[in-house]
């Protein structure tokens, strides 16, 4: 059971690291017009370390803020920070190729104005869509399903953005400290029990990510020049992806499947996180590039037994310590720092 609340940082409400004050900047269902993300980028070269960070939830985090006031003021202003009470609890992921903003702003503008649901946990998190069901969502939609915790016990709703509502006081009465609803004992069964479960079909969670294109690039190691794509609208995707118009200039991005890069990803690491006990941005991006051979002095080399990029294919995630941040959802192979090498977890 959990003994105290989660430290999951917003907008305004910094995280304090190693490279100064860190914020996350929800973006529900990840749309951004141009103008809102110009308004991002340039908080970013202004207030922050000059990057974007894209998270595995599809929001946004600026390094190296001094206070988060100035950045708060400009979200305000651009509509991207619509309550200072709710700003944590605003993670929703969304299908990013389904036309479902609408369903997302309004399930934001709905949690946003329940002042019971200011409580709940940072880690809150409700999926829209079938592609990104499987990704761990309290709760999630799915045309007319109410998932709960990521399964189908045969609620059927007709009004989604009251269900979710409804189901999220519930959480909320019943949680204790717990974080995720799958940590309250036998709160699925009563949530289910309140709705009343029918005999329709089950459906089964999946996870289908984008993959790169020109239309779709990806950004290695989801940490991006915050002078990249000015005036340009964009979506973000958990798969650290960037739906984009036609026609944009994606140099320097993911644009080919079947580049090494896709489907690499990493924490923080050293210097931005003292808890790091690597530099895994780098020690990701010589072991992509084939020159994990060598090291800078005082950083841990990857060990051998890492292989090559073409010995491993599919999702790759680099952790600087134990508590694995960052890592996606789905069929993972980690690489975990242990200040003598990394270890390998399948």
């Amino acid at each position: 059971m959990r003994t105290h609340p989660d430290a999951c940082p917003g907008a305004v409400e910094l995280h304090q690291a190693a490279d100064g004050g860190l914020a996350r900047i929800r973006v529900p269902g990840g749309t951004l017009s141009a103008a809102q993300w110009d308004v991002v980028r340039l908080a970013a070269l202004d207030l922050g370390n000059g990057t974007l960070e894209l998270t595995s939830r599809a929001n946004l985090q600026i390094r190296g803020l001094a206070d988060g006031l100035e950045l708060g003021s400009r979200l305000r202003a651009a509509g991207l920070l619509p309550s200072d009470t709710h700003e944590r609890i605003r993670n929703i992921i969304a299908a990013p190729l389904e036309p479902n903003q609408a369903l997302v702003d309004a399930l934001d503008a709905a949690v946003c104005a329940d002042p019971l649901l200011a409580s709940l946990p940072g880690r809150f998190l409700v999926t829209v869509g079938l592609p990104v069901s499987g990704l761990g969502g309290d709760f999630g939609l799915v045309d007319d399903v109410l998932l709960l915790a990521g399964t189908d016990t045969g609620i059927r709703v007709t009004d989604p953005v009251d269900a979710v509502v409804t189901a999220a006081r519930l959480f909320q009465e019943m949680r204790g400290t717990a974080w995720r609803l799958s940590e309250v004992d036998g709160g699925v069964r009563k949530i289910t029990e309140h709705f009343g479960a029918t005999d329709a079909p089950r459906i089964t969670p999946a996870v289908t990510p984008v993959a790169p294109s020109p239309t779709a690039p990806g950004v290695p190691l989801g940490r991006l020049d915050a002078h990249q794509l000015a005036g340009v609208p964009i979506r973000l995707t958990p798969w650290r992806l960037l739906i984009v118009p036609p026609g944009t200039d994606t140099t320097g991005l993911i644009t080919d499947p079947a580049s090494p890069w896709h489907g690499v990803s990493a924490c923080t690491g050293r210097p931005g996180c003292a808890k790091s006990l690597s530099d895994v941005r780098a020690d990701a991006a010589a072991w992509v590039d084939g020159t994990h051979h060598t090291h800078a002095p005082g950083r841990v080399p990857p060990i051998s037994i890492l292989g090559t990029r073409s010995d491993i294919p599919g999702q790759v995630h680099w952790s600087g310590c134990s508590r694995r941040c960052g890592r996606p959802a789905g069929d993972v192979i980690e690489f975990v720092a242990t200040g003598d090498g990394y270890e390998e977890i399948r």
